[in-house]
């Protein structure tokens, strides 16, 4: 069985409910659904790091690379389009 380390959080009623519903249709618990989105933005978060320091050793992608990475991922997720991400200002 994997290792787990157990922690309490504290969090709005109506977030912690949406988690519920969320994890609910995704078949897992709370605690399940929020170690998997977290673990997907910190892969998120380590990707952007990547290309950050790419872009720095090698200058910043054209255009043209940009679509194709854009195109890559829709395959690799099989995905028509691939939803924006909000920028929180």
């Amino acid at each position: 069985m994997a290792r787990r380390e157990k922690r309490s959080i504290s969090l709005p009623p109506q977030l912690a409910d949406a988690i519920d519903r969320a994890a609910a249709q995704d078949g897992t618990t709370f605690s399940g659904w929020l170690a998997d989105t977290a673990a997907h933005r910190l892969r998120l978060e380590a990707g952007r790091q990547a290309i950050a320091e790419w872009e720095r050793d090698q200058g910043p992608l054209t255009p043209d690379e940009l679509a194709e990475g854009l195109a890559r991922a829709r395959a690799l997720l099989g995905t028509g389009r691939a939803k924006r991400p909000k920028r929180s200002a």
